[in-house]
């Protein structure tokens, strides 16, 4: 609605509530994919810390293709939300390195890179016949297995800043309270966790005894932390209005009601229960069971999240 006002001959604006939830799933997607693609390395490195090579005889070549899968995933549909994909080129040919997107971008596309490296030598080191671009895999990759070791503490590095851009820029959102950077950042970094274990529990049938374990420890320990931060602004984001009124669309019923608490029970206590059991006894069919109910709970939880903000009229 806009009117003239002749005295100043000002424009005067007026707000109105955006009458639909502008990020989708397109952008719960993509966080959960990132969370997937940073979560690997973190955990691959920290199992890469505790165990021989021996142990997991995949991890080298699986820990960056799944990176690479899932953060292509998550790219993509970065690009697919945005309204003029075409400009993001600007943000790498004009960067304003105040924005947290412009930051955001930069690290990611270096991050994808040096995985990108990674996972060529990866391959080249676990099948030494396969021909890539004219040579083999495996004479390139024997050759530089050394630079694998040499770029991962950059890659481990990067993943922490990845994983933890998306949380300033959902701060950054004026009024939604509900998006504080501080609760955001720990609900970030322990779904990175999260959803790495879980991954990496998937493709682990062939790995020690102890490597999974301490999987399941990760996992374990991530879904309690992530359930507790869930759970303390559940019930005690009353020093907010905003927040307080946001959560009434989760508190007071109806389908988001029933996504977040599918998603606290099937993501997070389930699977923390599962988890802390298998540290005792490998159960590779349960633990992969636990998994799977991690990562589809991560994404309901998150979607409930991301969406309910987004209800609440900002005028």
């Amino acid at each position: 609605m806009e009117s003239t006002i002749h005295a100043t001959q000002a424009i005067v604006t007026l707000d109105v509530p955006i009458p639909e939830i502008i990020w989708g799933w397109m952008i719960t997607l993509n966080m959960w994919a990132k969370s997937i693609g940073t979560g690997v390395i973190l955990v691959g490195a920290f199992l890469l810390y505790r165990h021989k090579k021996d142990e997991m005889p995949n991890l080298r070549w699986i820990m960056p293709l799944l990176a690479f899968v899932f953060l292509n995933i998550f790219l993509l549909f970065t690009l697919t939300d945005l309204h003029q994909p075409y400009r993001m080129i600007h943000i790498f040919t004009h960067p304003h390195w105040t924005s947290a997107i412009t930051v955001g971008a930069w690290m990611a596309s270096l991050f994808l890179l040096l995985i990108t490296i990674m996972l060529i030598i990866g391959i080249g080191e676990a099948f030494p016949g396969v021909p890539f671009k004219g040579c083999k895999l495996t004479a390139w990759g024997r050759k530089n297995g050394g630079l694998y070791d040499k770029i991962f503490p950059f890659v481990v590095f990067l993943a922490i800043p990845v994983t933890l851009y998306t949380a300033i820029i959902m701060a950054e959102s004026s009024a939604r309270e509900l998006w504080q950077a501080p609760a955001e950042v720990m609900q970030m970094m322990w779904a990175a966790f999260m959803a790495g274990s879980a991954a990496l529990i998937l493709v682990s049938g062939n790995w020690s005894r102890e490597a999974r374990r301490d999987l399941a420890m990760v996992l374990a320990i991530a879904t309690f932390f992530s359930f507790m931060m869930y759970m303390g602004e559940y019930f005690f984001s009353f020093k907010s209005a905003e927040a307080e009124a946001t959560l009434e669309y989760v508190h007071a019923g109806g389908p988001y009601n029933i996504e977040f608490w599918f998603g606290m029970v099937l993501g997070f206590i389930i699977p923390f229960f599962i988890a802390v059991a298998n540290m005792k006894s490998d159960n590779k069919t349960l633990l992969r069971f636990a998994a799977i109910l991690a990562l589809v709970g991560l994404y309901m939880a998150k979607d409930v999240w991301l969406k309910i903000p987004q209800m609440l009229p900002l005028s």
